[in-house]
């Protein structure tokens, strides 16, 4: 079968989607979750495939950690299949409804995008997660992981499948059977097959789906994630923040990779800060000010201002006020997640209104810019894209919606 072919299977399995009630679809993400526990052996095992693959190549530790399926990631993935389930349904939700002076009854009702393509690198958790939330909201699904996950993904498909299988709908959720680069420019040219496709990965990926696809894209780019240590800020709260925003996981899109510290605050937060990221073996690149604070310190240039480092690698500059910091990140900012660490209402006003960053965060580590943090269950991807969607995407963001109008007769003059 070819990939268009298969994408075509996957159109014609989702057309029963919108009708499948509620419970049906819960009852299938519960026995889901229960078959990814079940299977946890099995799991690990092909994981290791790819571990071992990713050490040949000379991955980074970082890479290596988001491939990494334990115990614990794999009934976390269980756990958010679950919590999904638990969620409110949006197809169908009636978001609007008025009735115009002829009588006739206007609403606007949720309905699924379609078919969603999902193009992604390293995390096979992904998998799941894309899985649970285009089910759910009613969506077709073609996946295309990162052939760095290839048996781990194709593992996890494959479970998920099984549980579909048993109503009819395993054809609803595909994934591509190859690692051929060329299938990440056919999926995005499917545009009788897809309705819009989700890339998730780094800074390359993104850019090749922005010149290859003819199918929109809502894009999930990098994350230059920025914090700002304002005069005010709590400063044992903020080298713990800070910290916990970097060093918690380097690797994903949401940790912090630019720290800007006031320089009325430098000499009472910077040894403190230096010593607490050198025992979490975190480098750091710094402007003059920041060098003048420790001889271990990397001078940084412009380059790494403007650089996700997805590892322990972290760019400070210490500014002389707000609206030096907010000038940075308007010029570096990748418009996914900045923080602001302050005490000041002002400050912190003027600071959420200047920046248009999918998320700001207010005195809390960065790592919040999360679907399931913020209380959506699991999320396809943290839009940095402003249409469709914008932010962490959960399951309204994967609906649109159409009119329906209710009428008694009424003709057009």
């Amino acid at each position: 079968m070819t990939l268009h072919e298969l994408g075509l299977l996957t159109k014609k399995a989702s057309k029963t989607l919108p009708t499948i009630p509620t419970e049906v679809k819960q009852a299938i993400l519960i026995d889901m979750a229960a078959k990814i526990v079940k299977a946890g052996k099995i799991i690990k095992s092909e994981n290791q495939k790819d571990l071992e693959t990713a050490r040949e190549k000379g991955l980074s530790s970082a890479m290596i950690d988001r491939l990494t399926l334990n115990d614990e990631r794999i009934q976390g993935m269980a756990d958010s299949l679950q919590e999904v389930a638990t969620l409110e349904d949006p197809v169908g939700i009636i978001t609007e409804s008025y009735t115009r002076p002829n009588g006739l009854l206007v609403q606007r009702r949720r309905i699924p995008l379609g078919v969603i393509g999902v193009i992604y690198e390293s995390r096979p958790n992904v998998t799941v997660e894309a899985a649970s939330l285009c089910f759910f909201a009613g969506n077709g699904l073609m996946l295309r992981g990162g052939s760095e996950a290839f048996h781990s993904n194709h593992c996890l498909v494959k479970i998920l499948k099984s549980a579909l299988s048993e109503h009819g709908l395993e054809e609803v959720i595909n994934i591509v059977p190859t690692t051929d680069r060329s299938s990440v420019d056919e999926l995005a040219r499917m545009n009788d097959v897809l309705d819009v496709i989700i890339p998730r990965g780094g800074e390359g990926l993104i850019r090749r789906i922005y010149e290859v696809a003819t199918v929109p894209v809502i894009a999930h780019y990098k994350g230059n994630c920025h914090m700002f240590v304002d005069e005010s800020a709590k400063l044992d709260q903020a080298v713990g923040i800070s910290v916990n925003a970097k060093a918690q996981r380097p690797g994903v899109c949401n940790a912090l990779e630019t720290l800007l510290v006031h320089e009325q605050v430098a000499d009472n937060f910077m040894p403190e800060f230096l010593k607490e990221m050198a025992d979490k073996g975190v480098e750091i690149r710094g402007c003059k000010k920041t060098q003048s604070y420790s001889p271990d310190i990397v001078p940084a240039t412009f380059s790494d201002f403007d650089t996700e480092f997805l590892d322990l690698i972290l760019a400070v500059r210490i500014v002389k006020d707000l609206p030096t910091a907010i000038e940075h990140i308007q010029i570096y900012t990748s418009d996914h997640t900045e923080a602001i660490l302050s005490q000041t209402q002002e400050n912190i006003e003027t600071f959420t209104k200047a920046l248009d960053s999918s998320a700001i965060i207010v005195n809390a580590s960065t790592r919040f810019n999360d679907g399931g943090e913020l209380g959506l269950g699991a999320e396809i991807g943290i839009s940095t894209t402003k249409l469709h969607s914008f932010g962490p995407m959960g399951l309204k963001e994967l609906t649109t919606t159409k009119f329906v109008v209710i009428g008694d007769g009424q003709l057009r003059n």
